[in-house]
């Protein structure tokens, strides 16, 4: 009788933080066992639009969602001992319409702020219930993106857990789903330079599969290689060229690749890292400056020679009809560059003009 009293408290408490969850009623899937679409970045979830999110909400969101969540660790835990997670193989194997109304509860119930029970285990970062409920949770579960359109994924990566995404991984999770911001969990990992994440995110991934996770833009037009070029994380930059993402890729708003952002970084470790991994040293912005006209722009000499050496078109124009060197702005440095190129007529150079 006493265990039957603390199961109908717990119903009772899981009932009590039970929000309406944006995937309709959960449990009427288990019973019918119909497979259910995991929810759309641009689903309505009744909160405010994605576009009005911002980095620092998500900072927000991770930070008060340690204590200001109504369950806690402590109750967590007591919730998932109910549930006799530590039987045999039998136990585990049971199909969902066998789940007992507490195992039930535990898979449907989601807070105020879309979270399930397993955005909170690794919030909290239990690792032992974390594991236990990624064994018990269907991959829709497993996918189910709270009001912030964060999965599971995405805070394990926030919070560097790298073996808990190993085991999403391995359950099959999706790496596409993007957050508030436009992130998937991979940008994530490149912008914070968990490259051990990102590892486990991309080892047993099929090239086809994971090729549009490599080319996903976030909303700020930045793939996983933008990502990591402008945070300096050069070993996630490795894994990524490693793994086949494409090095001139643009980025939706200027048309920067990898190669302009680390110029305009002044980050003569990725310009070399980029250029011995085969970058195009002449890729053109959507104005039509070249690396070189940046690295000349920013007066960065030891960059635009770098820039040379790797085989840079001095004469290309942008759509200012400018050469690099026209950007020189007297620098000896750079004019250093281009020996003959200081030759002009009507603003033009006359190299290679035959008199």
């Amino acid at each position: 009788m006493a265990s039957s009293r603390k199961d109908d408290s717990l119903l009772e408490y899981a009932a009590e933080n039970r929000a309406d969850s944006g995937i309709d009623s959960y449990r009427s899937m288990l019973k019918s066992e119909e497979p259910r679409e995991p929810r759309e970045p641009g689903a309505d979830t009744g909160g405010p639009p994605r576009e009005k999110f911002s980095a620092a909400a998500a900072e927000e969101r991770l930070d008060s969602a340690y204590g200001s969540s109504s369950i806690t660790g402590e109750s967590l835990s007591e919730l998932v001992e109910s549930c006799a997670l530590s039987g045999g193989a039998e136990e585990r194997t049971r199909s969902a319409a066998e789940l007992s109304d507490l195992e039930e509860n535990l898979l449907t119930t989601i807070t105020e702020e879309g979270d399930t029970f397993l955005h909170l285990a690794i919030i909290h970062e239990d690792d032992f219930i974390t594991q236990h409920l990624i064994e018990i949770f269907p991959k829709e579960v497993l996918d189910i993106q709270n009001n912030l359109y964060q999965s599971p994924l995405h805070l394990a990566t926030y919070l560097n857990l790298t073996h808990v995404v190993k085991s999403l991984v391995g359950k099959g999770v999706s790496l596409e789903l993007q957050d508030q911001d436009g992130n998937t969990a991979l940008h994530v990992a490149c912008q914070h330079g968990q490259t051990e994440c990102a590892s486990e995110m991309t080892s047993d991934v099929s090239p086809s599969k994971l090729a549009p996770v490599l080319e996903t833009q976030n909303w700020r037009g930045l793939t996983c290689l933008h990502l990591a070029a402008l945070n300096r994380q050069h070993p996630t930059m490795k894994l990524l060229v490693k793994k086949g993402a494409d090095l001139n890729i643009q980025e939706g708003t200027s048309g920067k690749t990898a190669l302009h952002l680390a110029v305009e970084l002044h980050d003569v470790a990725s310009v070399k890292l980029l250029l011995s991994r085969g970058a195009n040293v002449d890729a053109a912005m959507l104005n039509g400056c070249t690396p070189l006209h940046l690295a000349v722009g920013r007066q960065d000499a030891a960059i635009a020679n770098l820039l040379c050496q790797a085989g840079a078109d001095t004469m290309l124009r942008n759509m200012e009809d400018e050469t690099a060197l026209d950007l020189a702005d007297g620098n000896d440095d750079i004019l250093a560059l281009f020996p003959f190129d200081d030759i002009q007529i009507s603003g033009r150079s006359v190299v290679g003009v035959k008199f």
